[in-house]
């Protein structure tokens, strides 16, 4: 019973943080990441939760609405320790929220989780595979 509350917690975790994100909620994003993170998001490798906040943060408040939408969740717990593996796919608006104007990719995330002193999980590495992109990145600054 107790890993289905763990997959449960880790699931729960990795929408809250698609949905910190869209409304950009960065103590809410920080909250669910290690203190010792890191991360490749196609970008680099990042370390650390400042790191990973400031650069999600570069691109989403360069642009206009978000949403990341994830699917096909499979999470493995052993002990204190776990890894996902979830479907993304994300959504930008420009600016001036134009559906028309738009850039998505379609990706995994791919997590290791540790669950900390106080019982809650937290993300101790993220990579993100792109699988592809559709639209402009200028959608990044328009």
């Amino acid at each position: 019973m107790r890993v289905l509350r763990d997959e449960r917690d880790i699931e729960r975790a990795l929408n809250l943080f698609a949905r910190a994100m869209d409304n950009r909620d960065w103590a809410a994003m920080a909250a669910i990441l290690a203190d010792d993170v890191e991360g490749d998001f196609g970008t680099g490798r990042l370390v650390g939760v400042a790191a990973i906040v400031d650069m999600i943060r570069g691109f989403l408040d360069s642009c206009g609405p978000t949403q990341h939408l994830l699917g096909n969740i499979i999470i493995d717990v052993v002990d204190d320790t776990a890894t996902s593996k979830a479907y993304i796919r994300d959504v930008h608006l420009n600016t001036a929220g134009d559906p028309s104007t738009r850039f998505y990719t379609l990706g995994d995330y791919h997590d290791t989780w540790r669950r900390d002193d106080d019982g809650r999980w937290r993300i101790t590495e993220r990579t993100k595979a792109n699988r592809a992109y559709v639209g402009p990145l200028e959608i990044f600054g328009s």
